[in-house]
């Protein structure tokens, strides 16, 4: 299992690109996102950040203190804010109480073998009729993670009961080196 804490300390954060992710920079060139997100596993919330100039609030979930730490640091840039906590232990104020969840580098940060833990959180997450909006890491034929990546296929077979699929595309613009490894897609809770 990943210290996530020391390496953050440590400065060793590889995935770290300094800026939120193109694929939801165009998403939401396209389709502002309003309404209350959480975005777990959210590092030093680029992310966050980006959907905090169009959504009323964004709250940022990660277990590493540093990170939520580094993440307060930067200028606020609208309703953001940042919660140190297990996304697997959602607090009972977390729960139920998103109409979004933006997933960007969560997913594939854990084992696989969490992966039906992480559907429950997300639906646990979202209010009745609230979205997932993702950028999944696909395989790349990597035998260790993280990140460990996914296929279309599993993902359907993870989420389909709890989280039904509504659009896949690979994004347009993705960090440089990612061409190809991604994968968005937009889920809605049942």
């Amino acid at each position: 299992m990943t210290d996530w804490e020391a390496r953050y300390r440590a400065g060793d954060t590889p995935w770290d690109r300094g800026a939120p992710s193109p694929g939801l920079i165009d998403f939401l060139k396209a389709y502002p996102i309003s309404g209350e997100v959480l975005v777990p596993g959210c590092g030093l919330g680029y992310d966050v950040r980006a959907l905090a100039a169009t959504a009323d609030r964004v709250v940022g979930l990660d277990v590493a203190r540093a990170a939520v730490g580094k993440a307060r640091q930067f200028e606020g840039v609208g309703g953001e804010e940042y919660v140190l906590g297990d996304f697997f232990k959602l607090p009972e104020k977390l729960r139920g109480g998103f109409d979004w969840v933006f997933e960007h580098t969560c997913f594939c940060a854990f084992e696989p073998e969490r992966r039906g833990d992480y559907v429950e959180a997300v639906a646990a997450a979202l209010r009745p009729g609230g979205y997932l909006l993702a950028v999944f890491y696909l395989e790349t034929g990597r035998e260790e993670g993280p990140p460990h990546g996914t296929s279309a296929e599993e993902l359907d077979q993870l989420f389909e009961d709890r989280l039904p699929l509504v659009r896949s595309w690979e994004p347009a613009r993705t960090y440089e080196g990612r061409e190809g490894c991604e994968l968005m897609q937009l889920r809605s809770a049942v």
